[in-house]
């Protein structure tokens, strides 16, 4: 599904690589964290895969494609096929619960019958069917980050990038956003989660690939933080 080939990144100004002659292989459905220190290139291998950044030199496949040959004109629908999680959850504060995940299919011109149909049903899936009409600041920030998944599934896109999602959360609502994450994972989405969190890591025990300097150091099937 997913596919890195000696991939170096560079940005102006840094003496190292944010990220070095990386190499790997993600599979369709799988669920891989990130790990590493802060500066390891957690966030620089999501934004890679995402388009977001360019690589200076190596190749990544996305579903087959190489990205790096893609015209600019079809990023677009590539990122329909990736939806992405963040820390700070990036929800539209005028918007209602609803309205935040219809604007994922709106932006896509998806049909309003459509929309009308997925989104609650996606609502409802990550626990907030009671609480579309509520606006963020209505929420707690785990209900904030359930919107953020939601509206980053709501098109059923093949992977999820999730970026530390669970960075703001008391340990607790942690647990429930992961139990949601794995929900999303066995429908068949490939995630690829960046944590700083060692319990999470611990207790999850999917395949773990740790960054150090840019480069990847460890590459563990069921693996622990370390």
């Amino acid at each position: 599904m997913i596919k890195l080939e000696k991939v170096t990144k560079e940005y102006p100004g840094q003496t190292a690589a944010a990220l070095k002659d990386a190499d790997a292989d993600i599979a369709k459905g799988e669920f891989v964290f990130l790990v590493g220190p802060s500066g390891s290139g957690k966030s620089t291998f999501l934004r890679l895969i995402n388009k977001q950044e360019e690589p200076d030199s190596g190749r990544i496949f996305v579903a087959g494609k190489d990205i790096g040959k893609l015209s600019n004109w079809k990023v677009p629908m590539l990122r329909r096929n990736i939806g992405a999680v963040f820390q700070d959850y990036k929800l539209l504060p005028t918007r209602t619960v609803g309205e935040n995940v219809s604007f994922a299919l709106e932006v896509i011109g998806r049909p309003r019958h459509v929309i009308g149909s997925q989104v609650p049903a996606i609502c409802e899936l990550v626990g907030l069917g009671d609480q579309m009409e509520k606006y963020p600041h209505q929420l707690s920030g785990g209900e904030q980050q359930r919107v953020s998944i939601a509206r980053a599934f709501v098109n059923r896109p093949l992977i999820l990038l999730a970026d530390e999602p669970t960075g703001n959360l008391d340990p607790q609502t942690a647990i429930g956003i992961m139990r949601l994450l794995d929900r999303i994972n066995k429908t068949g989405t490939t995630v690829i989660m960046a944590s700083h969190d060692r319990g999470i890591v611990d207790t999850m025990r999917r395949r773990v690939i740790e960054l150090s300097g840019g480069e990847i150091v460890r590459d563990q099937a069921r693996g622990v933080y370390e």
